[in-house]
């Protein structure tokens, strides 16, 4: 069993300035903002596929998480504030089960819209009872079709306000990607997608999306053969101008739907066995173009590397971000117990000047919070730094989406977790979940 050798405090942080390929760079010293204990002895409250752990609506935050009773917990506060208004919620999941992570997001009116407890369950789902408010109302239908069998729910805000909610319809290896659409003149759901990219009851496809500025979805995914881990494969692409409703390449060339693996645009091959890893984080840049992080193994070696796949408006372009040196395997079903975690990308963009950011996990930077950046992709040149001292054990980055939308301020849930293999769990005390601010980066 790995020891800790760092223990969380709320002590004021000494920002750490690692360095890479000889290099430094200051930033702002970020600060934690503590709000409540947490359920810790597995990811279920940090794990990547969290669409969103913490999200912003003008100048109030919202956060959520399992207590340590697997009660669902929801909380804001200002964003001038430390103090955090906290409710505890009638809902309960299976924590035991990391998948059943809580998903939340605020649409343009001020409702909180939550969906949490889903592997391959009946769907769960709520609103606030008023814009701003913490009371929940009963479970709800969205639209009451393929709503039996949900996995991975995750909500996006479109620039109007209304909402894209996105998620597994099915089960590993036999799932389609469902999409539906809420409108906030309406406040109803409708189904956009009932399968915007068909496993054709062989592989399923384990996907990531990003709203850029001006409305274009983005959705990049890997398939996967069966409950296997080590069968992904491909990192494949689409986007959509219109809210979802019809999808092209890069190109702007229109796909036939639904999408199947011989339709597919693939934006890097990689082979299965190859340790590629699902449902990382993507995002675009001022001209549209989109950027994936994610990580696996290149060939000739046995050591998984962070990559950066983007569309430079002309071709796909594969980057290595990381340069690790511990090996690892995903072969396996369930959650498992990795050394590094899937990584989050934000960017700064304006014309052709790009500053790309990725938050990031390691065993071998003693599990802290880490960030890498890269102001010139040309040049390839990464900085890394540690954003934390301490140890947040097997956590995966989740970040507010909507304030880096509007402030570029970044903003990160933050928990140290245990994770056991395929869904085994470790003996974890509760512990803080809380916000790491970074205002400049």
């Amino acid at each position: 069993m790995k020891k800790w050798l760092f223990t969380f405090s709320f002590l004021p942080l000494l920002f750490l300035l690692s360095q890479s390929l000889n290099c430094t760079a200051p930033v702002e010293s970020p600060q934690i903002i503590p709000i409540a204990d947490g359920w810790a002895k597995n990811s279920i409250n940090a794990v990547i596929f969290r669409r969103n752990s913490v999200i912003t609506h003008n100048e109030e935050q919202y956060v959520s998480f399992y207590d340590p009773d697997g009660f669902v917990v929801l909380a804001k506060r200002r964003l001038d504030s430390r103090k955090w208004e906290i409710k505890k919620t009638a809902y309960k999941g299976d924590v035991r089960d990391a998948h059943n992570s809580i998903s939340i997001m605020v649409d343009g009116d001020g409702f909180l819209h939550m969906a949490w407890n889903h592997h391959n369950s009946p769907l769960s789902y709520c609103r606030s009872v008023s814009p701003g408010s913490l009371e929940l109302t009963d479970i709800l239908p969205m639209t009451g079709n393929n709503e039996h069998s949900v996995t991975y729910p995750e909500f996006y805000r479109m620039p109007d306000g209304s909402l894209l909610f996105l998620y597994r319809d099915g089960s590993s290896g036999r799932g389609n990607l469902v999409i539906d659409h809420y409108d906030t003149g309406t406040k109803k759901w409708t189904q956009r997608q009932s399968n915007l990219i068909d496993g054709e009851g062989q592989r399923s496809a384990y996907w990531q999306m990003a709203v850029d500025a001006n409305g274009t979805a983005h959705l990049s995914w890997v398939w996967r053969e069966s409950w296997d881990v080590s069968t992904n494969h491909d990192i494949c692409y689409t986007k959509s101008l219109d809210g979802g409703m019809t999808w092209s390449r890069a190109s702007g060339e229109e796909y036939l739907l639904p999408i199947t693996a011989a339709t597919a645009e693939i934006a890097c091959t990689v082979a299965q066995g190859h340790e590629l890893i699902n449902q990382t984080s993507m995002c675009a840049d001022a001209q549209g173009h989109p950027y994936i992080a994610t990580y696996w193994r290149a060939e000739g070696t046995a050591i998984p590397q962070y990559f950066l796949v983007n569309h430079d408006g002309r071709q796909w372009r594969t980057t290595q971000v990381s340069r690790r040196s511990t090996p690892f395997s995903l072969s396996g079903g369930g959650t498992k117990r990795i050394p590094i975690s899937r990584p989050q990308i934000v960017m700064e963009s304006e014309g052709d000047v790009a500053r790309i950011f990725i938050i990031f996990r390691d065993a071998e930077r003693s599990d802290r919070v880490s960030l890498a950046r890269c102001d010139d992709l040309e040049k390839g040149a990464w900085l890394f730094r540690d954003l934390t001292t301490f140890s947040v054990g097997l956590w995966e980055p989740g970040y507010d989406t909507e304030l880096w939308r509007r402030a570029k301020k970044l903003h990160i849930f933050v928990q140290k977790v245990g994770q056991g293999d395929a869904e085994s769990i470790e003996d974890l005390p509760p512990k803080p979940a809380s916000i790491l601010e970074l205002k400049k980066i």
